[in-house]
C-alpha cells in the first residue's frame, strides 16, 4: 500500500512566510504532468484547494495533491531548500527512476 507524500516542517513554515499575513492564504499545490525532458515534470504552484484533492495541513497552512498525481507522488516528501543558487520547493520521490538536472523533471 503506498503511502501519501509527506511535506517537511520547513516546507509548511516557508508557505507560512509566504502567505504572511493574507486574508485569504494560498495552498501550495504540487501536481505531476507530461512534459520535461524526462516524461514527468512537477508543477508547483499556489492555488485553493478543489474538492477531491488531498489536503495536508499544519498550523493553517495546506499543501494540496489532486487525485491523478497522487498515484506518482506515493512515499514522496515535499521539502523547501534553501542554497547559494536560490530557494526552491523540492520533491524527494522514490517513484522517480531517474530526473533530468535541474530537478523538476522524472521517469517513472
Amino acid at each position: 500500500m503506498n503511502l501519501p507524500p509527506k511535506v517537511t516542517d520547513r516546507a509548511f513554515e516557508r508557505l507560512a512566510e509566504i502567505n504572511g499575513t493574507a486574508e485569504q492564504p494560498q495552498a501550495l499545490r504540487v501536481a505531476v504532468e507530461g512534459g520535461g525532458c524526462s516524461g514527468f515534470q512537477y508543477d508547483i504552484r499556489l492555488d485553493q484547494p478543489a474538492e477531491d484533492d488531498l489536503v495536508l495541513e499544519k498550523n493553517g497552512q495546506k499543501v494540496i495533491v489532486d487525485t491523478v498525481s497522487l498515484p506518482f507522488l506515493a512515499d514522496a516528501v515535499i521539502d523547501f531548500s534553501e542554497e547559494l543558487i536560490g530557494a526552491r520547493f523540492v520533491i524527494e520521490n522514490p517513484n522517480a527512476t531517474s530526473s533530468c538536472g535541474c530537478g523538476t523533471s522524472f521517469s517513472i
